[in-house]
């Protein structure tokens, strides 16, 4: 098994952690220490319990994935024992990514409802304006976030050139129609892409129609107005 933890040691980051940040809208450290002390409702109580099984899961994957790279590095003698070491690992590995899918699993029974709920209480029933659907176009082509090194300020800015504000963006991402790539350092620029709702809520997106003047209507019995020839 996997070593625990200790108090100190930081978290294992999960590939669910983006997703509770935008429907709850605090990072998991704040939502953890909620738990802790009692203050979140039960919906909310249910995932953070979850997500903390989740992120001791991970841990378990990244442990054995440490211990198979060292084992084929090259600094140990290559013989029976080593491929036994090595076969060994890769089931435990194996397993620890079994756990951590079921856990990942359990997080998004929980995590759905709430983000379901979110969108639903957006303006106009989840409906996109047209500034929303605008800005999840650009994100469909591909965009990244970034944070200024000196300034700290972040912004989003999409392949094409578009600049999305990051409020937006954020609002976005609490409705759970974008998610970003964690795995990347902000300061490098953190992808940022549709979700399944996110692209949904695009296709479903229809175009304000547009409205036109009303023809004039010809009296019964009229010919079709023509230019009056001058005499």
């Amino acid at each position: 098994m996997p070593p625990q933890p200790a108090p100190s040691a930081r978290r294992a980051v999960t590939q669910l952690d983006h997703r509770l940040e935008a429907v709850t809208g605090h990072d998991i450290d704040t939502l953890w220490a909620y738990r802790d002390r009692g203050i979140l409702d039960e919906p909310h109580a249910r995932l953070v319990d979850r997500h903390r099984t989740l992120a001791n899961a991970q841990i378990g994957v990244t442990f054995y994935l440490k211990l198979l790279n060292r084992l084929t590095s090259g600094e140990f003698q290559v013989d029976g024992a080593l491929f036994e070491r090595i076969d060994r690992t890769v089931d435990q590995l194996e397993e620890a990514a079994d756990a951590r899918d079921t856990a990942a699993q359990n997080v998004l029974a929980a995590l759905v409802p709430l983000e379901a709920a979110v969108a639903a209480s957006t303006p106009d029933g989840g409906r996109l304006s047209t500034d929303d659907r605008a800005a999840l176009l650009a994100i469909a082509g591909g965009a990244k976030l970034h944070e200024h090194l000196l300034t700290g300020r972040l912004s989003v800015t999409a392949s094409s050139g578009t600049r999305i504000p990051y409020p937006q963006m954020q609002q976005l991402e609490r409705a759970g129609l974008t998610v970003r790539d964690t795995s990347h350092p902000v300061h490098a620029g953190q992808p940022v892409s549709l979700t399944d709702a996110g692209r949904a809520a695009l296709l479903d997106a229809r175009p304000t129609p547009t409205i036109h003047a009303p023809k004039s209507l010809a009296r019964p019995g009229a010919s079709p107005s023509t230019p009056a020839k001058r005499r």
